[in-house]
């Protein structure tokens, strides 16, 4: 059986959580990267599997997917190892309500905002706008304290195990933590760091930690 091929740049939080799916299956993979700040996703060839010019795109086996949330999904039915899907009807509604909260309302405040002028704007040699950066912050503060809410007691978003709501999260909270923006808001969301300092010793995000700059 060929290896599943990842194609995203490792940078990327939705590649990084395709990932951490396979390393938590304990599943060998080729990534293949696909530099957003070059533009590579606007290649043919990456239109070809991603029509809307995003990342990542996956293939295994001839079968190919975008969308993140359907290719963890499919990881997690595809190979053995640890269910990343809780097996009770509550904990699958909790995972995909997080699912939800995270994508819809976390990345593109936390990330697409906060994350990208603060971090990557100056790797690109460009300033920062402040003014993006304020007008983010008070959807990230709901935001947060949504998923502070969510977690409530429990080790993970969706109870006692870890599932593919939190792999979603985890290279979120990774950058929004390197922030000053970030370290602020966090100081309010003692479920929020405890949840990080639990996932942050597993195997699968050391090893898939990106290197920026």
């Amino acid at each position: 059986m060929a290896k599943p091929v990842i194609y995203g740049p490792a940078y990327s939080t939705y590649a990084r959580t395709v990932r951490l799916a396979l390393e938590e299956k304990g599943v060998d993979y080729d990534l293949v990267e696909v530099d957003l700040l070059a533009e590579a996703a606007r290649a043919p060839e990456h239109l070809a599997r991603q029509p809307f010019g995003k990342v990542p795109a996956f293939e295994h086996d001839g079968f190919t997917l975008y969308e993140t949330d359907a290719i963890t999904r499919y990881i997690n039915e595809a190979f053995p190892g640890a269910d990343l899907v809780p097996a009770d009807l509550r904990g699958r509604a909790r995972m995909a309500q997080a699912i939800n909260v995270i994508g819809g309302y976390a990345y593109p405040c936390l990330i697409s905002q906060i994350v990208i002028q603060r971090m990557i704007m100056p790797m690109l040699g460009n300033a920062v706008d402040e003014g993006a950066i304020a007008a983010a912050m008070p959807q990230a503060e709901t935001t947060l304290k949504a998923l502070e809410q969510l977690i409530d007691g429990n080790p993970y978003f969706a109870g006692d195990r870890l599932s593919l709501a939190d792999l979603l999260m985890i290279p979120i909270y990774d950058y929004v933590a390197g922030t000053p923006e970030g370290q602020k808001l966090l100081e309010a969301t003692p479920n929020l760091r405890r949840w990080w300092d639990r996932v942050r010793t597993r195997p699968s995000v050391a090893k898939t930690k990106p290197q920026l700059g």
